[in-house]
């Protein structure tokens, strides 16, 4: 499985291409941010997003792309941000019919680290152990998008298990109509 993560900014969108399966060593196959002006309006910063996650698919050919969720946070103008460059990062995946999974901060850094509170530090570590790297990537927005690709490629396989499952059980399951059950 091949995964593009996206670490969603308008001032720096991080970005992480990962190959492998779980149980197996993962290889990095790219990794950079994709950067725009904090001067440039607004409109064309998402035009830049836009531009740089289409190069990135352009050039890796994704099998699925991974975002990281957008979460609460205190400055709005930050989350708002954020939530905008990961619609992009969406948009430009549902374009060419690319699966689009979203996972939480926490769920990335347990993950990766073992720890759901893992700091920054912890994260590029990992990822640099677990994609046998000479050096941390830089900066912390790309260690975050292979951290999100990572992610993905190890619980994939068992989210796609739990959803079979539940969809068996929605498929055998008796049908129940005005309180009778068929």
């Amino acid at each position: 499985m091949r995964v593009l993560g996206v670490d969603p900014g308008l001032t720096r969108c991080g970005v992480g291409v990962v190959e492998g399966v779980a149980g197996r060593p993962l290889t990095m196959l790219g990794v950079g941010v994709v950067r725009t002006p904090v001067d440039a309006d607004l409109s064309h910063r998402l035009l830049a997003v836009e531009q740089g996650i289409e190069q990135w698919l352009d050039e890796h050919r994704p099998d699925c792309v991974a975002v990281e969720r957008v979460f609460s946070q205190h400055n709005v103008r930050t989350v708002m941000g954020t939530a905008q460059a990961s619609a992009v990062a969406m948009l430009c995946a549902a374009r060419r019919g690319i699966p689009v999974a979203l996972h939480t901060p926490s769920e990335v850094k347990a993950a990766v680290t073992g720890s759901g509170s893992a700091g920054k530090a912890q994260v590029g570590a990992m990822v640099t152990r677990l994609l046998r790297l000479g050096a941390p990537p830089k900066p912390a927005d790309a260690a975050d998008a292979l951290a999100l690709a990572i992610c993905h490629i190890w619980r994939a396989p068992a989210q796609n298990r739990l959803q079979q499952a539940v969809a068996l059980h929605a498929a055998t399951a008796p049908t129940t109509t005005k309180g009778r059950t068929s």
